[in-house]
């Protein structure tokens, strides 16, 4: 309760903003900072944010490129440590995530056979693009795993993978319509492996899509850190709102496991 208190005091003690913060944030935080952005321009205080989602790698590179970004929320620590070494800034754990399959309709395939599923020749299995995007790098950190499970199965998955988003020339869906849904929209594959928060927006775009829990076996985590790159007064009360109770809960909400929330 005093670490809340005093976060709620230093955001109301705070001058109001007089331009927007510069966010650069991972594609798969979207919905989630969208509301955080919201709630943080209604909140005592605030003020306006100004949101830009990409692939967390892609955004590491327009940084290092000199982009004026103030925050950068990534889908990995890896990326925002590295510029955080750079510029003698700490970077901090905000937020968790999982990998889940999302299967297109009338694909028998379940948690316990999804490895047989993804190893079929026949089965087109879908990946985001590793190094630009962490999404990609979990998804082989899970074909590494997969490999004690049946030996061969790396190799096998890294060669079959199909790297259909997070690079920089990967194909783009229409506006207003969610990548992942509009993936088998296209008939680009018939399983993806990408966030479970990612495959519930699927889903909720696209009904006839299943998510598949990842068994224990292989299943990978996924650690989002959080960088202030500014010390611009509106940047870091941004900062602090995000990190504060109210913040997690929104992330709580659209279901990320939020480090920051009271035990329950």
């Amino acid at each position: 309760m005093r670490i809340a208190a005093l976060l709620a005091a230093l955001l109301l003690t705070m001058p109001a903003a007089a331009e927007p913060v510069r966010l650069a944030a991972a594609g798969s935080l979207r919905a989630a900072l969208a509301e955080v952005s919201q709630a943080f321009e209604r909140a005592p205080g605030g003020g306006p944010v100004a949101q830009t989602y990409a692939p967390s790698g892609l955004l590491r590179q327009r940084i290092a490129g000199g982009e004026t970004f103030e925050v950068f929320a990534s889908a990995n620590m890896e990326h925002p440590e590295a510029v955080g070494r750079e510029r003698n800034r700490p970077t901090v754990l905000f937020a968790r995530n999982a990998l889940c399959a999302i299967a297109r309709p009338g694909l028998e395939v379940t948690p316990a056979t999804l490895l047989e599923r993804m190893l079929d020749p026949a089965v087109r299995l879908g990946t985001s693009t590793p190094r630009a995007d962490p999404a990609g790098d979990y998804a082989f950190a899970l074909f590494r795993r997969a490999e004690a499970v049946r030996p061969g199965a790396r190799a096998a998955l890294e060669s079959k993978a199909l790297l259909l988003t997070g690079g920089p020339d990967s194909a783009r869906p229409p506006q207003g319509r969610d990548l992942y849904a509009w993936q088998f929209e296209r008939n680009a594959a018939d399983l993806f492996l990408t966030y479970c928060t990612n495959a519930v927006l699927a889903r909720a775009a696209d009904a006839s899509l299943r998510q598949i829990a990842v068994p224990e076996a292989l299943s990978v985590g996924a650690d989002y850190g959080l960088i202030l790159l500014s010390d611009r007064p509106e940047a870091v009360r941004f900062t602090l709102f995000l990190l504060s109770p109210a913040g997690q809960a929104i992330l709580d909400r659209h279901g990320f496991v939020a480090p920051g929330l009271p035990a329950r």
